[in-house]
Parts: C-alpha cells; structure tokens; sequence
C-alpha cells in the first residue's frame, strides 16, 4: 500500500512540473507579444487580410470571396445561391 501511494504522489509531482513548466512558457510568450505591442507606434499588428495588402492589389490578387463574386457577376451562367431556410 506503502508503494502506490509513494508513486501516485511521485506522478503528482512530476505533473505538476510539467504544468508549471507550461505556464512559464506560455506567460514568456504573452509578454514578448505585449512588449511587442507597447513597442509599436500605433499599438496594433498589422493586418492579414489580403485585400490590406498593397502588394497584393497591384499583382491584381484579391480575398477568395471578392474573386468569386466578380466570377458570378461576369458569367451568363452564373450559380445561383441557396435561399436561406
């Protein structure tokens, strides 16, 4: 009896280090993004949409959506959308 309770509070041990450990990485990681945040002028990051990008606009490359809607617009046989139950 003497054993199990010796190795159930052994694996306790070793989980709760593994948590700590976890939450010290975790906490790490959510103060670089805030210094990161407080470091910038305007205190935001930049955008990831596709459609913010100047790059992109002047290859001609737009969001997936805008695209298809441009498709359905310019085909005679356009797709017609489900109506909503």
């Amino acid at each position: 009896m003497l054993t199990f309770a010796a190795e159930f509070w052994a694996k306790v041990v070793k989980m709760i280090k593994i948590i700590v450990i976890c939450t010290l990485i975790i906490a790490t990681a959510m103060l670089f993004l805030c210094i990161k945040v407080v470091m910038r002028r305007d205190g935001s990051f930049a955008s990831q949409h596709i459609h913010d990008s100047e790059a992109m606009r002047q290859r001609g490359i737009h969001c997936v959506l805008d695209q298809d809607r441009e498709q359905r617009t310019r085909s005679r046989i356009a797709v017609q959308e489900r109506p909503s139950a």
